[in-house]
């Protein structure tokens, strides 16, 4: 069974590296199986199609997001800043949805519906709001949204510059301070 699970996790990693640099569609099972040393009939018999392969990664990575930048309603210029970081130390992470937005879900929520809860965790932006310290004129899916979006402004789906982790730690201490700053200012009451 030991040997069953390390398979799965090889090709688990194999599938984020190959859909974060080709997509669903350019994705290929043989270099996945190949790259995690298996075979294309054990990714099948794991996970399916491939289809079932990038949810699961998908949802996986969404965990990883959630476990890096810990949303907390209360201080929503810190979780834009910890969103920044997780963008540099992991692009696949802004690169899987990207793809799942432009193959999967060109409109509406990206998130399965089964993560929406916890993945929005909009309960946390509302109770704040109740609480006064965020801006209540705007509706927490709003908010978050917005605040993805700023976390982004250096991120692989940056539309002007993509930040790298090989960057000094200045600049990304100072690009940290500017997101912290705009969301302070765009969200306090």
């Amino acid at each position: 069974m030991r040997d069953g699970q390390a398979t799965r996790r090889r090709i688990l990693a194999a599938a984020a590296a190959e859909f974060s640099a080709y997509g669903i569609a350019g994705a290929r099972v043989e270099r996945i199986a190949a790259e995690a040393a298996a075979n294309k009939a054990q990714l099948y018999a794991y996970f399916g199609n491939k289809d079932a392969l990038f949810d699961l990664v998908w949802e996986d990575h969404l965990q990883v997001v959630l476990q890096l930048a810990a949303l907390d309603g209360d201080n929503l210029p810190q979780y834009a800043g910890d969103l920044y970081e997780a963008w540099v130390q992991r692009p696949e992470l802004v690169r899987l949805g990207t793809w799942a937005r432009l193959e999967r879900t060109p409109t509406g929520h990206l998130l399965p519906e089964s993560m929406r809860d916890q993945g929005y965790q909009l309960d946390k932006i509302a109770a704040a709001q109740q609480r006064g310290t965020v801006r209540a004129d705007l509706e927490p899916f709003e908010v978050l949204s917005m605040i993805l979006s700023l976390s982004m402004t250096w991120s692989p789906a940056s539309l002007t510059y993509t930040a790298t982790a090989d960057e000094s730690r200045a600049v990304h201490e100072q690009r940290r301070q500017t997101l912290v700053a705009a969301a302070e200012r765009l969200f306090s009451p």
